[in-house]
């Protein structure tokens, strides 16, 4: 009877709990207990919008036709160089193609269509300061165009 002041349970408990002279709350074992918690989820799969479960997986169709349009825009972009649309042109045609592909990446490869909604601004928020920016630097592109095209027949009158 060496163990009298230790309690019974004193393996199974750890350190700090076996030295404490506090008693703790018995907690009687019912059958409540064990119950499925009604409040942690006892709901189907995707019915809450805030759970997306351990992951989100794609149909293989849906994989092949994002990544098909990627590769059409990819060959629009490689040939839409072929045609001389002016300075400005081509840079509006090359920024939308570019856009739309960011914007398909970022729909589906990083599930931003199933993700909360408030990413989505976030998102389409930086892409139009992305565009309000690229439309200024445009137009002071062309407050000094005419300065440009001076420097340019100086330039080529002076090699000659």
């Amino acid at each position: 009877m060496e163990n009298d002041d230790k309690p019974e349970n004193a393996e199974t408990q750890p350190k700090s709990i076996q030295d404490s002279s506090e008693e703790l709350p018995h907690v009687p074992a019912s059958a409540d207990m064990m119950a499925p918690n009604p409040k942690l989820g006892d709901h189907k799969p995707g019915t809450d919008p805030h759970d997306h479960g351990l992951a989100h997986t794609m149909p293989v169709w849906m994989l092949l036709a994002v990544l098909g349009a990627l590769m059409v825009l990819t060959f629009l972009t490689v040939s839409v160089t072929s045609f001389d649309l002016g300075s400005e042109g081509n840079l509006v045609v090359g920024m939308v193609i570019a856009t739309v592909k960011a914007g398909l990446v970022v729909t589906f490869f990083m599930h931003l269509f199933w993700d909360k909604k408030f990413h989505l601004i976030l998102f389409l928020t930086a892409v139009l300061f992305v565009i309000l920016f690229l439309s200024m630097s445009i137009t002071d592109r062309s407050e000094y165009q005419s300065g440009i095209d001076k420097y340019q027949v100086d330039t080529a009158s002076a090699v000659k």
